[in-house]
């Protein structure tokens, strides 16, 4: 008798254990594949190893995202890490593209993409800078950058490829370093001699930082030490400051 009762109690537990575990499925997001099939990874991130594969018109639930990627579960009960490229080509209940939506500080930490404008102090002279970036992880960004400089004695035109480490992207005033090359064009402003422009190949490191302000923006300020390499003996040292404002996509 008491083992029947032990029985009844242990069913009924797995019952409303079952119950509420269907319940907080219902609280999930559901979307539905529509690509011949999605790979689950065991972790957010391209090195974990897949372990599942979710195949076309089943349906998935969003338990949460971390960066670019996505913590779900199959209709078997499976659950791993899907990337945001394949949760784009997803549908919802309704039949409609699943929007991954990027204009908080979530999407700020989960960029792909961001650009902007900068100006400061170039040594000496007046800079502006546009730039546009791609995240190749959170940590990592390539950058192009593309400035013109105008001083008392010369203009000059310069563009560089940087390449940025960002160690805490998930931080809301994020600090970064940078390292990058390029090339300048110095176009003199006299006009008793005619001077020739030159051309040189520059070179700099620098450190900044960016703050999420609001929706899609954010500030970024840094500091750069270009090395110049001149065709003469010695090299030229400048030092530039610069702030501004990014938008990120």
């Amino acid at each position: 008798m008491l083992g029947f009762s032990l029985s009844i109690k242990s069913a009924f537990a797995a019952n409303e254990f079952a119950e509420s575990d269907a319940d907080k499925d219902n609280d999930l997001q559901q979307v539905i594949v529509t690509d011949p099939f999605i790979e689950m990874h065991t972790g957010p991130g391209r090195g974990y190893p897949v372990f599942h594969i979710v195949e076309k018109n089943e349906f998935i639930s969003i338990i949460k995202k971390k960066t670019h990627w996505f913590k779900i579960k199959s209709a078997r009960g499976k659950q791993g890490w899907v990337h945001e490229r394949q949760m784009q080509k997803t549908l919802t209940e309704e039949g409609e593209p699943y929007k991954i939506q990027k204009s908080d500080r979530n999407g700020f930490i989960a960029r792909d993409f961001e650009a902007g404008v900068l100006a400061g102090d170039f040594g000496g002279a007046n800079v502006m800078t546009l730039h546009a970036g791609w995240n190749w992880t959170p940590n990592i960004m390539a950058e192009l950058a593309v400035s013109q400089a105008l001083g008392s004695v010369s203009d000059i035109q310069f563009f560089n490829l940087n390449i940025m480490h960002q160690p805490f992207p998930d931080w809301w005033v994020s600090p970064y370093f940078k390292i990058g090359t390029g090339a300048m064009k110095t176009k003199p402003r006299s006009t008793i001699v005619l001077p020739e422009d030159r051309k040189d190949e520059i070179i700099h490191v620098g450190v900044g930082a960016r703050a999420y302000v609001a929706r899609q923006f954010f500030v970024r300020i840094e500091y750069n030490s270009h090395t110049i390499l001149t065709s003469r003996n010695d090299n030229d040292e400048v030092e530039e400051w610069k702030l501004g404002f990014s938008v990120f996509f």
